[in-house]
């Protein structure tokens, strides 16, 4: 239960700290046209963060930006991380990867124009049937902590792949590990 309550408290200032970030791009200097910048939430080890970046007149050019911008690039930034695994026949993130979802959370409500997919995959044993929905459970978990933590419905979509896009074709415990995950991919 304590772990809940920190889970509470922390989705909590987070949403409040995002609700000011607004106020700190405005007067961040050379940012004159708003309609063409996107400002950027994120958190770090020293705690929240906004960039603004300039959009390109493609959105498949910003997204491509967006991934080699350094919070999205750098390995110590929990937004580079766009990958949860998941234990064998569940659905319930680990622990290890709520850091890495607040992260997402606290960029996507910062940019309520910006959509992700979340690719739901499982490893091969089991049905085919089973598979597909296990690994849509999967997607829904994490789409579940988002919603929790603001995100609004609207800028996620759910994909299942089942055991259909294996991540490693090996037949060993480690390579299972691998294939059964969530990815978050921006759109």
């Amino acid at each position: 239960m304590t772990n809940y309550k920190k889970i509470v408290v922390t989705v909590m200032m987070l949403i409040f700290l995002s609700a000011c970030s607004d106020e700190l791009v405005k007067d961040k200097p050379g940012v004159d046209d708003e309609d063409n910048v996107q400002n950027i939430g994120y958190q770090d080890g020293d705690g929240l963060g906004v960039e603004t970046v300039a959009i390109g007149e493609g959105d498949s050019t910003y997204v491509a930006d967006l991934m080699q911008s350094e919070m999205f690039s750098d390995p110590a930034s929990p937004l580079s991380k766009r990958t949860i695994y998941f234990e064998y026949d569940s659905s319930t993130v680990k622990q290890e990867f709520i850091p890495v979802i607040e992260a997402h959370a606290v960029y996507l409500t910062n940019n309520p124009n910006q959509n992700i997919n979340l690719e739901g995959h499982s490893d091969e044993r089991g049905t085919r049937e089973y598979n597909i929905a296990l690994s849509e459970q999967r997607a829904k978990s994490v789409f579940k902590m988002l919603q929790v933590l603001g995100v609004m419905t609207h800028q996620v979509n759910i994909v299942s792949y089942g055991e259909e896009k294996p991540e490693s074709l090996d037949q060993t415990e480690e390579a299972f590990g691998l294939n059964r995950r969530v990815e978050v991919v921006y759109q």
